[in-house]
C-alpha cells in the first residue's frame, strides 16, 4: 500500500481501457503544473489530483493515480477508475494499473453529493489556502486528509455551505488543500482562477 493512501483498496483488474478524458485531463494539468499546483515538492512528495466522472456509468470515476503528480503528461497506466467505495469501510474497488490518488474518498463524495459534478482539481497553493480558510466552505481542521473522515465531512458541507454554488472548498486539517469542481475540467480550473485572483486581490 502506497504510504500516502489512507484507504483499502482492491483492483478488479490491471486493465483500464482507454477514457475520452484523458486528453483533457492532461492539458489541465500542463496549465495547474506551470502554476505549481500540482507536482512535486523539495521533499519528493507529489501533491494534486484530478478526476472526470463516467459518462457511461455516471457513478464510476477516472482519477490521477497515487504520487503522479510530478510526471509531466499522463498514460492510461498513470490513472485509475474507481468502480466501487465504501466510506463506513474506509474502502474502494478500482481498475488500472495505478493505485488511485489518496484523495479518491474525496472525490467519490463530491460526485455523490453533486450529481451535475463531472470534474474535480485537488490543488495546492498555501498562500491561497490561507486567503480562503474559513472564507470559502472549509472542512474540519481536525479531519485529515484522504480519509472516510474527510468524506464526511464533505457530505456535511453541502447540507450545511453554499458549496453547491459556489463549486469550491478548503481542506481545513490539510493545510495548501483546495477543491474546485463543475461540469469540466475547464470550469474547475476557471473556477480556480477566479477565486485565486479575488483572493490576492483582497490581500492588498
Amino acid at each position: 500500500m502506497s504510504e500516502y493512501v489512507k484507504f483499502t483498496y482492491d483492483r478488479a483488474t490491471s486493465e483500464l481501457a482507454p477514457f475520452s478524458g484523458l486528453a483533457d485531463l492532461n492539458a489541465c494539468r500542463r496549465k495547474l503544473r506551470e502554476l505549481q499546483l500540482i507536482g512535486i515538492d523539495s521533499n519528493g512528495v507529489c501533491f494534486g489530483n484530478l478526476s472526470v466522472r463516467d459518462d457511461a456509468t455516471k457513478k464510476d470515476f477516472y482519477i490521477t493515480g497515487s504520487a503522479t503528480g510530478g510526471l509531466s503528461e499522463l498514460t492510461l497506466a498513470n490513472c485509475a477508475k474507481v468502480v466501487a467505495y465504501d466510506f463506513e469501510r474506509n474502502s474502494l474497488r478500482y481498475e488500472g494499473y495505478a493505485v488511485p490518488s489518496s484523495e479518491s474518498l474525496t472525490h467519490a463524495a463530491i460526485y455523490e453529493s453533486d450529481g451535475s459534478a463531472r470534474a474535480i482539481i485537488h490543488c495546492h497553493d498555501s498562500k491561497f489556502w490561507l486567503r480562503l480558510l474559513d472564507r470559502a466552505p472549509t472542512t474540519s481542521k481536525a479531519v485529515e486528509y484522504g480519509t472516510a473522515e474527510m468524506a464526511h465531512e464533505i457530505r456535511r458541507l453541502f447540507e450545511t455551505s453554499d458549496v453547491h454554488q459556489r463549486k469550491i472548498f478548503v481542506m481545513g486539517g490539510h493545510e495548501g488543500g483546495i477543491v474546485t469542481f463543475g461540469r469540466n475540467l475547464e470550469e474547475a480550473f476557471a473556477i480556480s482562477m477566479h477565486e485565486r485572483n479575488e483572493a490576492a486581490h483582497l490581500q492588498r
